[in-house]
């Protein structure tokens, strides 16, 4: 028969199993599904949407006058020979020269448009933002098959005082409207070589690396 003094001792060490099965698992968030180092495909990604100090090339066939290359200024907006104050931001390259092609049409007949970009910035809903505990916190523009190794080779990797297993992914969600958290080991990526913390990135991201507190 066990004493009370038994009892006692064995509801002590279910408590701290507990305790430490709580700090270990805890509740477990949102998963991104890994990624591999290098894609057995690759597909294109979103049709790119012009940004803020993009610079584009507009070419009219048959007059070259028309044509320009500009900077998209910061309000969103270009100006070229006969279209002023025209809005590009938010727009895909086809579309704006469609716009284009509608404004010309009151002074030459059936223009043919084309617009090409030469620098890309992108609008924040196409870029990954890279903050904290890097060694260059960056907005780097997205591209198709972006990769959570990719972004972070593009600003350096981590810092010396990086806690890389505590860094967050946070994105918005567009089918819910939500933004959503997720956690990254950017530790076991970056210096063990763990591949399945490899995860594919989405236009928009934003990835937040803390500091270790010691």
């Amino acid at each position: 028969m066990r004493t009370p003094k038994t009892v006692t001792l064995i509801l002590a060490s279910a408590s701290v199993a507990l305790g430490l099965s709580g700090c270990g698992g805890g509740a477990a968030g949102p998963q991104l599904e890994p990624a591999r180092f290098v894609a057995e495909e690759e597909g294109p990604g979103e049709e790119y949407v012009i940004g803020p100090l993009d610079e584009l090339t507009i070419h009219v066939w048959r007059n070259d006058e028309l044509g320009a290359t500009v900077q998209v200024r910061p309000d969103g907006r270009i100006t070229t020979p006969l279209v002023a104050d025209m809005p590009a931001v938010g727009k895909t390259p086809t579309m704006l020269a469609d716009d284009i092609r509608q404004q010309l049409s009151q002074y030459i007949e059936e223009p043919l448009v084309t617009v090409i970009v030469n620098e890309f910035a992108g609008t924040f809903s196409q870029q990954v933002r890279i903050v904290g505990a890097t060694q260059e916190p960056a907005s780097i523009p997205y591209r198709a098959n972006m990769t959570l190794l990719d972004a972070m080779i593009s600003v350096g990797g981590l810092s010396e005082y990086a806690a890389g297993n505590r860094a967050k992914l946070i994105r918005f969600d567009r089918e819910s409207g939500e933004q959503v958290e997720y956690a990254l080991r950017l530790s076991d990526l970056l210096r063990r070589g763990e591949s399945e913390a490899n995860v594919m990135l989405r236009p928009g991201d934003v990835i937040i690396i803390p500091e270790s507190m010691f």
